[in-house]
């Protein structure tokens, strides 16, 4: 921005004083009487004091407004410079801002295509191992054949063991309770298949917990309840007398005790196989 200087005119001095004398003397009569009017003035109080009296004079005025219209002119071009230069600054905060947003922008997309390598390889990993899967299923597809086989193996031989151990400790209640050998033979019947069933069923609710007392205890008590309810039921109909209930109540408790015993003998051999290793418990565990 180009700042207009315009001339200053000169100060206007008074015209050139006759050289005469009397002039002279009446001029140091003022000047000796103003210094004598107020002799504490210095020279440069003196000086200033000339020039304000030169100021005032009417032909000095378009000195005095031209000066301050520079003046004017000065502090506009001040503001404007200052606004230029407050400008070119927020010019730099805009680009260096442009710049920094920039430089994430980058770093966004960087990361963006680091996501996407990454989403990349997790769905090659997910393909590959779904491959290797499929691969173990079929390769284990005639190990699970043969150990289906191996389970029913040994339920075969559990309902065999329990069916041997429950009919031998039913012998000395049969032959006291039957009196032919028709019913001899049809008590131990299903007392056989009953404790055939109660073989099978106490190897898979035992499976490995080979420890724990209330399913080893639990399960005889629970088809001894139910097998002996059964023949109650089977037995004479209840009467609403006194000793019809004595009676049932009787026979009832006397055939839950007895088949609660035949299936706790044959809980019993089960568990020693278990622990002996001679029946395994399901499931069977694989070896390497």
């Amino acid at each position: 921005m180009s700042i207009i200087t315009t001339p200053l005119p000169l100060l206007s001095l008074p015209p050139k004083l006759p050289a005469c004398r009397h002039f002279r003397l009446r001029q140091w009569r003022c000047s000796s009487s103003s210094e004598e009017r107020d002799p504490s003035l210095s020279g440069n109080e003196k000086v200033s004091a000339m020039v304000d009296e030169l100021l005032k004079r009417e032909e000095n005025r378009g000195l005095l407004d031209g000066l301050e219209a520079a003046s004017q002119r000065v502090e506009r071009a001040r503001e404007a410079l200052a606004n230029i230069e407050r400008q070119e600054a927020e010019a730099m905060r805009a680009k260096s801002a442009v710049a920094r947003l920039e430089k994430r922008k980058s770093e966004i997309e960087e990361s963006q295509r680091e996501l996407l390598e990454a989403r990349a390889m997790v769905e090659e990993a997910e393909h590959s191992l779904s491959l290797n899967m499929e691969d173990n299923n079929l390769g284990d597809a005639p190990d699970q054949q043969r150990n289906k086989d191996l389970e029913r193996i040994e339920s075969v031989k559990a309902a065999s063991i329990s069916a041997i151990v429950g009919t031998l400790a039913s012998l000395p209640i049969s032959f006291y309770q039957n009196t032919s050998y028709v019913e001899l033979i049809l008590d131990l019947a299903i007392i056989f298949i009953s404790c055939t069933l109660f073989g099978v069923t106490f190897r898979y609710a035992v499976r490995r917990d080979l420890d724990n007392i209330q399913l080893k205890t639990g399960t005889p008590a629970a088809f001894g309840f139910v097998k002996g309810l059964a023949a109650l039921g089977a037995g004479m109909p209840l009467e609403l007398n006194m000793n019809s209930l004595i009676s049932h109540s009787i026979d009832g408790s006397v055939c839950v005790a007895e088949n609660i015993f035949i299936f706790l003998s044959a809980s019993v051999a089960l568990d020693f196989c278990f622990k002996m290793k001679l029946l395994s418990p399901f499931p069977i565990r694989k070896v390497e």
